[in-house]
């Protein structure tokens, strides 16, 4: 396996950003995928029971695992900067440190989230129905939590250094491995959701290992002993890098809880019509999250170099692209949306058009306004990569505010309709803090010395 290290601090910055978010793309279309395979097989080999329980639990599921990978992708910040001021032993201290943070962070979610998973489940109004199986999922992939932190902060590493093709090997090879024991443990063994989750948390730790051989052999990075424990400076610096960008994933899922609770209103068909098309999110954000990637680790290198004048011309030639990118994704899901929803749901089971109606309209809405959320993504990881993840903290509070606003007072006037607009609501909100921020913090800007915080 050789390295794959790569400094974007020099070339041109169009392609720089498209050929790193490309690995990226292909591996979140690949994680995507056993993610809409553990869900076809559930809806159609259990039943859209089944379904609903998956989609009951999506969110708090969400919320743990996205807090967990936003903790190591605010610890790659700095670990980006330091790659572009080419001060190798800085970026060897800090990759020590995350490490430490990240294993203690891991042992605490795990704790807390197998404690609280079932008084929040029972706050969310889960119907008495489905709740056994969404408690039985959520219980084996919070089981899987020390090692799905260790994959995101592994990958984080890689993409700091400018290595996206590693973390697409890894997603591939899961894929291919959650597929195949999805099939075996649900189709095969009726294991039901319990194997849908079993499977997922294995292939995983496969993703894992295949990212910590990569690190491993990465030669600039040399982590001691003495770097697993950080001193306090250096320990704060990357919790206060890593806490925001946690607790901003922490808070738009306490959001999108609160909108499950009004969903869960509407009884078993709403919710598997509702849980479809939440799993098509996953493809209509894919670019949005690949390009993300990228721009967070080609501001962070541009800046910890002094090129400030690159971060202004990558974040022009992004923006473009980004917006053509979600322009050609919603027209495609408006096009052929329907037939990726029936793969959830067999229209041979009871109330399956009425779910396939419900889950086609909800898809509808989020493409018309696909472009909204991809200059969410842009611009907050613009921001992260000059190192403020508190703006972005601060517009996870807009989204949470303007999701569950929507959410509980457009139903009054549109019925359940009105719940489809909260998400679109969210991105609108957010959106305008970022952007209006990162421009805020470029203005009067100018290249310099390496802006990396003082050691």
């Amino acid at each position: 396996m050789a390295e794959r290290t790569k400094s974007m601090t020099q070339g041109a910055p169009v392609r720089l950003i498209v050929t790193f978010a490309l690995p990226l793309m292909v591996g979140n279309v690949f994680q995507q995928l056993y993610t809409v395979v553990d869900t076809a097989v559930v809806g159609r080999g259990v039943g859209v029971g089944a379904l609903a329980a998956l989609g009951a639990a999506d969110w708090l599921n969400w919320m743990v695992l996205s807090i967990v990978q936003g903790i190591t992708q605010g610890f790659s910040i700095l670990m980006a900067q330091y790659f572009g001021a080419k001060d190798e032993r800085e970026l060897s201290r800090t990759a020590g440190a995350a490490v430490t943070l990240t294993g203690l962070f891991a042992l605490l979610i795990l704790v807390v989230s197998q404690a609280a998973a079932y008084p929040v489940m029972c706050l969310l109004n889960t119907p008495e129905d489905i709740m056994g199986d969404a408690m039985l999922y959520l219980r084996i992939v919070f089981a899987g939590i020390p090692v799905i932190a260790a994959y995101n902060l592994l990958a984080a590493m890689l993409r700091a250094l400018g290595d996206s093709k590693t973390p697409l090997y890894a997603m591939v090879a899961a894929c291919l491995i959650n597929v195949g024991l999805d099939l075996l443990f649900v189709m095969g063994l009726h294991w039901g959701v319990a194997g849908a989750a079993g499977a997922t948390v294995i292939a995983q730790v496969f993703s894992g290992v295949y990212c910590l051989r990569a690190v491993r052999r990465v030669r600039i990075l040399k982590i001691e002993k003495r770097d697993l424990l950080p001193g306090r400076k250096l320990a704060f610096h990357l919790l206060g890098l890593g806490t925001p960008v946690a607790t901003q994933n922490g808070i738009i899922s306490v959001g999108g809880m609160v909108v499950q609770t009004v969903i869960n209103r509407y009884g078993m068909l709403f919710i598997a019509g509702f849980t479809a098309t939440n799993k098509l999110y996953g493809l209509l954000e894919i670019a949005a999250t690949s390009y993300g990637y990228a721009v967070t680790s080609y501001v962070g290198q541009n800046l910890g170099a002094g090129q400030v004048g690159r971060i202004r011309q990558g974040m022009r030639a992004a923006t473009w692209v980004a917006l053509g990118t979600s322009v050609v994704i919603a027209g495609s899901m408006a096009a052929f949306g329907g037939a990726f929803l029936r793969l959830f749901i067999g229209q041979e089971q009871a109330g399956a058009n009425q779910s396939l109606e419900i889950a086609y309209h909800y898809l509808l809405v989020m493409s018309v306004c696909l472009p909204i959320l991809y200059m969410l993504h842009i611009y907050r990881s613009a921001l992260m990569g000059l190192g403020d993840t508190v703006v972005p903290m601060v517009s996870g509070f807009a989204e949470m505010v303007m999701r569950v606003g929507v959410a509980l007072l457009l139903p009054l006037v549109l019925g359940q309709e009105g719940i489809f607009y909260a998400e679109v609501a969210a991105w609108t909100g957010a959106a305008v803090i970022l952007v209006s921020a990162y421009f805020i913090r470029m203005r009067g800007r100018r290249d310099g010395p390496p802006q990396v915080r003082p050691k």
